[in-house]
């Protein structure tokens, strides 16, 4: 069965994680997709290598695909990439803004050769604003965007970045996909293309949207407040522990300690529990036997200490919860209708059931490497299911074929190789 993007024809010109991710995304919804990395492969193939140009990372991030290394500072190379755009639907860079126009890819030049090409334009900061020409990945945009500050982890009295994940990367590459199909979208009704900007800075920006609202009524007397303490201890060269303590008292709108959204140790491991209402929260009392003063009728929220009662409750339910293993509890909050599930770590999940049951796991058959368990495609399509095609390409695989699908003759081929054009 076709998915919904077969017939579509894609170019990536990306390194790392966001567009290689968004790539990835459109070849599990049927698109042809073609990487153009360096003749000594992207960057990525070389982060701890287990073979020769081969890595979890790239394999992670590149299934699908085929692989045409070109030297892009090569004229016969571009001739490639102008041969191949006869036939794309969709181009993908990720760089620097200048950095397509150096090799000839930019939007103008491709546009100009294929008006209704959709073109994704990544970077970090955006075409135009004086940081335009920064380079930057996951940690920079962390770090620009208040995430890494708001996360208040610190070691050293320094900010930690969000370890887990490269949270910036990959939801931009989500971005990408989702703005590419929404161009396509509106190709398929005007005929026309267009070109399609994403950054690294306004994904990060949009995933901390609760707090990057602000409600004038409310919050700009706080705002300016801290802006105000910021400036004054900024110019007092004081320590980052300094001023995340002062921006924990001025402005975060949080409680870090909430008891009802919290892990808890249990006899056999750690279980979750995420009561966000009122009706949940009680729920949860309820199926521990404990009580808190703050559901009382009378209870006066202006007298108070907040802090005091969540370590208090917090405590309690310690005691309550290391009593019983994480199944016992598992039981029973299903049964009271309580959000609750087990602390798992990722090397538990390719074999867990709940994955396993939702076809989240594909095995795929990597020419160098074997076989490659790895996360599926992340959507259903009851007309177009997505689907994993194949691994990721080794370098330069797939060359032959597509030079020679262009017209390219045999003996010019292997000129093109032993001139380093390609590989």
């Amino acid at each position: 069965m076709d998915g919904a993007l077969s017939g579509i024809e894609v170019l990536e010109f990306s390194e790392y994680i966001a567009g290689p991710f968004a790539g990835m995304l459109l070849g599990d919804l049927g698109a042809h997709v073609i990487k153009i990395e360096p003749p000594d492969g992207e960057p990525w193939r070389h982060a701890s290598p287990f073979i020769p140009n081969e890595s979890r990372n790239f394999i992670s991030l590149n299934r699908g695909k085929r692989s045409l290394p070109l030297d892009l500072t090569r004229p016969e190379a571009r001739e490639i990439v102008y041969r191949l755009l006869e036939h794309t639907d969709v181009v993908i860079v990720n760089a620097r803004p200048d950095v397509g126009a150096k090799l000839g890819i930019d939007y103008e030049t491709l546009s100009a050769k294929k008006p209704n090409l959709v073109y994704c334009d990544n970077t970090a900061f955006g075409r135009t604003g004086p940081d335009r020409r920064r380079p930057g990945f996951d940690l920079i945009a962390q770090a620009v965007t208040g995430l890494m500050a708001s996360e208040a982890k610190l070691e050293d009295g320094l900010p930690l970045r969000v370890q887990s994940t490269a949270v910036a990367d990959f939801a931009t590459g989500l971005a990408m996909a989702w703005g590419i199909c929404a161009a396509l979208y509106h190709r398929e009704r005007t005929g026309r293309g267009q070109i399609v900007e994403s950054t690294l800075l306004a994904t990060t920006m949009a995933f901390q949207t609760m707090v990057l609202t602000q409600v004038e009524a409310i919050d700009q007397g706080p705002r300016k407040d801290f802006l105000d303490a910021l400036d004054r201890l900024r110019g007092q060269g004081a320590p980052f522990d300094e001023i995340i303590e002062e921006y924990r008292r001025l402005r975060s709108p949080w409680r870090e300690r909430d008891p009802f959204y919290r892990a808890y140790q249990a006899s056999d491991g750690v279980i979750t529990v995420a009561c966000l209402s009122r009706r949940l929260r009680i729920r949860l009392l309820d199926a521990l036997g404990l009580d808190d003063p703050r559901f009382d009728p009378d209870f006066d929220p202006d007298s108070a200490d907040f802090e005091a009662l969540d370590a208090d409750l917090t405590e309690r339910v310690r005691g309550v919860l290391r009593r019983r293993t994480v199944a016992d509890w598992l039981r029973t909050f299903d049964r009271a209708g309580v959000p609750a599930a087990p602390v798992k770590l990722p090397d538990e999940l390719l074999s867990d059931e709940q994955v396993l049951a939702n076809d989240l796991v594909v095995e795929l058959e990597h020419s160098l490497a074997g076989p490659v368990k790895m996360v599926g495609p992340i959507l259903n399509m009851s007309a177009t299911p997505p689907a994993a095609s194949r691994a990721s390409p080794t370098l330069g695989e797939d060359t032959e074929e597509i030079l020679a699908r262009l017209g390219y003759a045999p003996n010019q081929i292997r000129r093109l190789i032993d001139e380093g054009v390609t590989r």
